[in-house]
């Protein structure tokens, strides 16, 4: 169990984030065609895997615009935005902020997402979302990168995320 903040408040996870080096746990989320999508359906490429509570937050909505920004230029990556958003709101978030880089994905099928991510957060106002995480791995996903933002109102380290992408 990992502590993250809201305003200085303490709540808790459900574990901990994959660590470094370890491979990533498969997934069964949601696309915005309401069609499954699985690890296994990105094989052979590097992932940026940006986990947000909700794209209707001002700091998860500036997120998946910086990562929008960034996937443009990364060679064989895909940056996918996993929310609890309904995939109908995810569509309206790309088409009102113009993301065309971005593979949104929903946990609203999923609600284990967050168990075996180890960042389900199980108290506070958000319980039952997901805490903001920024998880790299490369083609074979394997993790070069993760960071549980300490505190859900901050951005993640950027520079960090992507830059284990060059490593």
């Amino acid at each position: 169990m990992a502590t993250v903040t809201l305003k200085g408040n303490p709540f808790h996870t459900l574990g901990e984030l994959p660590a470094i080096g370890s491979t990533v746990p498969d997934f069964r989320l949601v696309r915005g065609d309401l069609s499954e999508a699985t690890l296994g359906d990105y094989s052979g490429k590097r992932k940026v895997i940006n986990i947000v509570p909700s794209l209707e937050t001002p700091v998860c909505a500036a997120q998946a615009r910086r990562f929008n920004e960034a996937a443009a230029s990364l060679d064989n990556t895909i940056v996918l935005v996993v929310s609890s958003d309904l995939p109908f709101a995810q569509q309206r978030f790309c088409t009102a902020e113009g993301i065309e880089n971005l593979e949104m994905l929903s946990t609203f099928r999923s609600p284990g997402f967050g168990r075996e991510w180890g960042i389900g957060l199980v108290d506070g106002p958000f319980a039952g979302l997901t805490a903001r995480a920024v998880v790299v791995t490369d083609d074979n996903d394997r993790v070069l990168h993760a960071q549980l933002v300490p505190e859900i109102g901050q951005e993640p380290d950027y520079e960090a995320a992507l830059g284990a992408l060059d490593d």
